[in-house]
């Protein structure tokens, strides 16, 4: 009983909670995000530039949801060589600081605008955005369903989305031993590290083995309408990437 009381705790996705989590952590947060993952999340953003590539013909922007301190957002800067306007949106501020910082120091800070939006409530116009993308955040949102819907909504027709978010390895050996590290290795050195009062590195493996993965989470995409749905493990299976195309609307007749 006590345990599920405490996963209960550790799970609580309240805006609140979570806003002040992530601000919490947001000193440590890179340096933590490149050591704990051995720097191989660097390749799954630039894997994912590659998988959903940015269109530096078209006019519209790119949108990075639950940006963080902006790494997917920089790397589409990158990709598309600094010919598509970005935003990088979140909603803790602490962690957008660091971003915007980042940005000016790779010469990108009039490339890319990061403002304070909350997923679920996102203030933008339907149909805006070429990509719509999210990094390690989409679990993070208290409303999963709400969250994908606005990602869908502020999309153009055609356009895509793509989601980056952890999984889990079901190799014989590979998935007992990331288990191992992920439940037991990982939050002891992350909260050493970060010092979090709020749990945060004790968050990350629950949030992650309560979260669908594979297959259960493109068909939830399919359900929110979106069209030609894959997904691509990356590194064995620790990451995942989610790829889905908003339907085009139909011609009109005249």
């Amino acid at each position: 009983m006590t345990g599920v009381y405490v996963d209960s705790l550790l799970l609580d996705k309240r805006e609140t909670k979570i806003r002040s989590m992530f601000n919490n952590i947001a000193p440590s947060y890179d340096f933590l995000n490149h050591l704990l993952s051995l720097n191989i999340d660097h390749y799954w953003r630039w894997r994912t530039t590659k998988l959903v590539p940015p269109i530096a013909s078209a006019s519209a922007p790119i949108l990075d949801l639950c940006t963080g301190t902006g790494d997917l957002a920089l790397a589409y800067d990158k990709a598309a060589k600094g010919r598509v306007p970005i935003i990088g949106a979140d909603f803790c501020h602490e962690m957008l600081v660091r971003a915007e910082g980042k940005a000016k120091r790779k010469n990108a800070g009039e490339r890319i605008r990061f403002l304070e939006a909350d997923a679920q409530h996102l203030p933008f116009p339907s149909d805006m955005f070429q990509i719509t993308t999210v990094a390690f955040g989409l679990r993070n949102v208290t409303d999963t369903d709400k969250g994908i819907a606005e990602m869908i909504r502020v999309t153009h027709p055609g356009g895509r989305i793509a989601i980056l978010e952890f999984s889990q390895p079901r190799g014989f050996l590979l998935g007992p031993m990331y288990r191992f590290y992920f439940k037991h290795i990982l939050p002891r050195l992350g909260q050493l590290i970060s010092r979090s009062k709020d749990d945060a590195y004790r968050y990350l493996p629950e949030s992650v083995m309560q979260f669908p993965d594979g297959e259960a989470l493109a068909e939830r995409l399919r359900g929110h309408g979106l069209k030609n749905v894959s997904w691509q493990p990356m590194t064995f299976g620790i990451a995942t990437l989610y790829m889905g195309t908003k339907e085009a609307s139909e011609p009109r007749t005249k």
